[in-house]
């Protein structure tokens, strides 16, 4: 194999990026783009209308959130990607010692891997349209038919072997299909809000009748639907931030933003939150609150069947592939976070040994059905890891002490680390679980708690380690 061809295939799993495999803007353009303008925002969309939101707080909820999200991307994530140029695993290692990293790497992998198969989830519900078999409903946990779980699984080896050749497929993948599902999507909204328009009978003179349509057949506030949670300007706005939260706040895309040339870079997240986030999320709520008015006892949330109706194949086919550009990119990480456990292993079996986990994963609905609360849960479980990396990068030489102490000290467990990690999610579950305070809320708070006890348990554990060397 040629010096070339080892470079491009080559994901550095254990050593910065190289000048020569840094990527230019472009890539991160796309990447974002078809990882959020997915699949996924046909499961989310309609959550909201579920919750009963209002479009005055939907609107300015996603506004706002989806800008917090693009700030901490390109704040926080971003800088510290191009600097030091490591997979959040091999960082983390150098922090907080690698038997801390080996249960973390798991846990995140795990996560990793149920929320592709959200992703696969959808997809699979496109094709049940197609071949017309039984599919789950809003309220399902389990398979719900042979069919269901043949078609979940052969998407998921098809995502499963995408993910695995690598990055820069997985880039240029979401290149070629986002342009197209952009247009789509916005297809999909403005179908929606045509068919509204014809089967209500309302007159459209302007901009005013279309905002009084919103506000009194799509998001109407009031009372959320059963087994659903009430969704307010609050909720929605934290969120748009929070939904990615283990990516940008938790340090996630340190993985991806490793290979970006320079740290502005950050604000390509845009292209996803707000074609995505936004606009996708609005689309969505759209066919969704068409298919209620339409017959109010079918509250299923199912991509497949409600984008059927408004675009037909081509939105059959959107929903497919949207799926896909999700799943490929979090597969990937999912692998790279396998692949830090064992890091001898082939990363190409590891990635699609870790994508038909997530096929398997996929055939069960639950986790696409509760989407929202399982994202918030996830970016709470890495949300303290992240407040670790900044403070280690950015404060810890600030105020004296040491960046790297379990790689300095050749330590397999930085104390400090697991410190802030453990009591920060121990409390933080103890406030949702007790009604305290709510999981779109708890992880705010618990960043900077996070943030104190790891400089806190920093000072000590550094100063007890100086006295043992002298």
């Amino acid at each position: 194999m040629s010096d070339a061809t080892s470079s491009a295939s080559a994901e550095f799993e254990r050593e910065p990026v190289p000048k020569s495999s840094r990527l230019g803007f472009k890539s991160f353009i796309g990447q974002y783009a078809g990882e959020h303008t997915a699949g996924t925002e046909l499961m989310i969309g309609p959550l909201f209308v579920a919750g009963g939101v209002s479009m005055i707080d939907l609107i300015w909820g996603l506004l706002l959130g989806n800008l917090l999200a693009v700030l901490s991307w390109t704040l926080l994530t971003a800088p510290i990607a191009t600097r030091a140029r490591l997979t959040l695993y091999y960082q983390l290692e150098q922090i907080c010692g690698r038997h801390l990293v080996l249960v973390y790497n798991f846990l995140n992998g795990i996560m990793f891997c149920l929320l592709a198969g959200a992703m696969i989830t959808v997809s699979a519900t496109a094709i049940g349209v197609w071949f017309d078999f039984p599919m789950p409903k809003l309220t399902d946990v389990y398979p719900s038919s042979l069919p269901w779980v043949i078609a979940t699984l052969s998407v998921g080896a098809l995502v499963a072997l995408v993910a695995a050749t690598g990055y820069r497929f997985v880039s240029r993948f979401a290149n070629y299909a986002a342009p197209w599902m952009v247009l789509l999507f916005i297809a999909f909204g403005l179908i929606g809000l045509r068919d509204f328009i014809n089967e209500t009978g309302v007159s459209i003179n302007g901009f005013s009748d279309i905002v009084a349509l919103a506000e009194t057949s799509i998001w109407k506030g009031g009372d959320p639907l059963p087994g659903q949670s009430k969704m307010t300007f609050w909720h929605v706005l934290f969120f748009a931030w929070f939904a990615n939260m283990a990516m940008h706040i938790g340090m996630s895309d340190l993985s991806v933003f490793r290979f970006a040339k320079k740290s502005w870079y950050g604000i390509a997240s845009a292209t996803g939150m707000y074609l995505g986030h936004f606009l996708a999320w609005i689309a969505a709520s759209i066919l969704y609150a068409l298919q209620i008015h339409r017959e109010p006892s079918n509250t299923d949330v199912l991509p497949g069947p409600m984008v059927a109706s408004a675009c037909g194949v081509a939105g059959l086919i959107c929903v497919i592939i949207a799926g896909w550009t999700t799943a490929n990119p979090t597969i990937y990480r999912a692998g790279l976070a396998f692949q830090a456990i064992a890091p001898k292993a082939s990363r190409f079996k590891v990635t699609f040994i870790t994508g038909m986990i997530a096929a398997v994963a996929g055939t069960f609905p639950a986790i696409a059905m509760q989407l929202l609360d399982f994202v918030a849960l996830y970016g709470l479980l890495l949300m303290p890891m992240g407040a670790v990396i900044f403070c280690d990068f950015w404060l810890m030489p600030k105020l004296g002490l040491r960046s790297s102490f379990a790689r300095e000290r050749g330590l397999g467990i930085n104390w400090a680390a697991a410190l802030a990690w453990g009591v920060t999610l121990g409390l933080c579950c103890y406030f949702v679980l007790t009604g305290r305070i709510g999981i779109f809320f708890v992880s705010l708070p618990g960043w900077f708690l996070a943030s104190a006890i790891y400089l806190g348990a920093s000072k000590l554990v550094q100063s007890q380690s100086a006295k043992a060397l002298r």
